[in-house]
């Protein structure tokens, strides 16, 4: 009689985990939501409409402009030295343009001028007229002047002669190139500036706070978690009542208590948030040391005369970071709200700097008007940061239980 052949399947416990995770549609769409959010993020000003410094173009002749809204605009450029126009400048920090711009609803042309009205909005546009000087709007210009007419045509002397052009060369650069039709996809908010810009702008903000301040919470907390659970005794007592009094502490008064005495600006934030979260990361790793400091590997390890600090960080540390992943992914919801709710009472990161709590605070007159979402995108924007992290903070939870087996193979 034949016997079967059965592969046996000998698979990580990672490898398992994954496959459970990938059954948890919930988890999938968090994962898909904190992806599409860190690519937003990373890529910055390179994939926003609006690519200058933290999205902070403010043009005040159309503020809250409905979603969708397109203006002309005129591009005027300004008489300072160019900014850098790298692409590590973009990339990192934005470019600062060097144009002003203003919002047109008509132009013509007289002589060596361009005359516009400007933009209003109202049924009757009935706006102010401006006249500009042709060779002012396109060229950055040190001197300027009329300098001869030949065959009926004036000729421009731009830059201490460096430079000769035609009225009608400056026309047609003007027309082509700095007249532009701009739209809005969500509107603008009560700057003048480009709402999806800042919404985009302010993933960065939430993010970075996040991971920066689950990052010193899991420092902390596993040192301290990890040295009362091995070392037990005194050391225990001590590092419990202090977990107990830090605990005991309102997080969002301790945050401010911390802001306040570091100091209003955007890295004392992270400082904060991540010093108020490390006792939960503290209490977990605590708990699971204290049973695994009885385990056989660890008396081995011991009876092989390896120091303490190898057996915590070879041997007892990497098998506690199933639960600190877990955690950490909820206390990253947790900072998001946080710095959220810091923003919004106005001592996160100061102002240009786009949060979704600071555009909250700054719209939030509008919520009885029709234009309610500008308070109400950075609120969904934060629900489904949020959401995310809880759905992959629970699908994490139920990968890494040990006791589900059901989608292990049969052997």
């Amino acid at each position: 009689m034949a016997r079967e052949n059965k592969e046996i399947y000998s698979k990580s416990l990672t490898y398992h985990a994954w496959q459970r995770m990938k059954k948890n549609k919930l988890a999938l769409f968090g994962m898909f939501i904190i992806g599409i959010s860190t690519l937003i993020a990373l890529l910055g000003p390179v994939i926003r409409p609006d690519s200058s410094p933290k999205a902070n173009n403010q043009i005040l002749e159309i503020t809250t402009r409905k979603p969708g809204f397109s203006v002309d605009l005129l591009k005027i450029r300004k008489n300072e030295e160019d900014k850098s126009r790298s692409f590590w400048s973009l990339f990192s920090t934005g470019l600062e343009s060097n144009y002003k711009y203003v919002p047109i609803y008509d132009y013509n042309f007289e002589g060596s001028n361009i005359v516009v009205e400007k933009y209003t909005g109202t049924e009757v546009n009935n706006g102010q007229i401006l006249r500009f000087n042709l060779a002012d709007v396109v060229y950055q210009l040190d001197h300027n002047k009329v300098n001869e007419t030949v065959d009926g045509l004036e000729f421009y002397t731009l830059n201490e002669g460096k430079k000769v052009v035609s009225i009608e060369e400056l026309k047609k650069e003007v027309i082509e190139n700095n007249i532009v039709t701009e739209k809005y996809l969500l509107g603008t908010d009560k700057y003048g500036r480009d709402l999806l810009s800042r919404l985009m702008a302010g993933t960065w903000i939430s993010l970075s706070v996040g991971f920066i301040s689950v990052f010193i919470s899991l420092v902390i907390g596993i040192t301290l978690g990890a040295i009362a659970g091995y070392y037990r005794g005194w050391v225990d007592d001590v590092i419990i009542w202090i977990i107990n009094v830090v605990w005991s502490i309102p997080t969002l008064l301790l945050v401010i208590a911390i802001t306040l005495a570091l100091g209003k600006d955007f890295w004392q934030v992270f400082v904060a948030v991540g010093l108020t979260m490390w006792v939960e990361v503290a209490r977990v790793v605590r708990g699971q040391v204290l049973s695994l400091r009885e385990k056989e590997f660890v008396e081995a390890g011991r009876a092989l005369g390896f120091n303490d600090k190898r057996i915590m960080l070879r041997h007892i540390i990497p098998n506690v970071l199933g639960p600190v992943i877990v955690i950490s992914a909820i206390n990253f919801a947790s900072a998001i709200l946080i710095e959220a709710g810091l923003s919004y009472l106005g001592i996160g990161a100061q102002p240009p700097q786009a949060t979704w709590g600071k555009m909250i605070s700054e719209h939030k007159g509008y919520i009885i008007t029709g234009d309610a979402y500008l308070a109400v995108l950075p609120g969904v924007a934060i629900t489904l940061m949020v959401l995310a992290f809880v759905l992959v903070g629970n699908g994490l939870r139920d990968a890494m239980d040990s006791k589900s087996v059901d989608d292990l193979p049969s052997v």
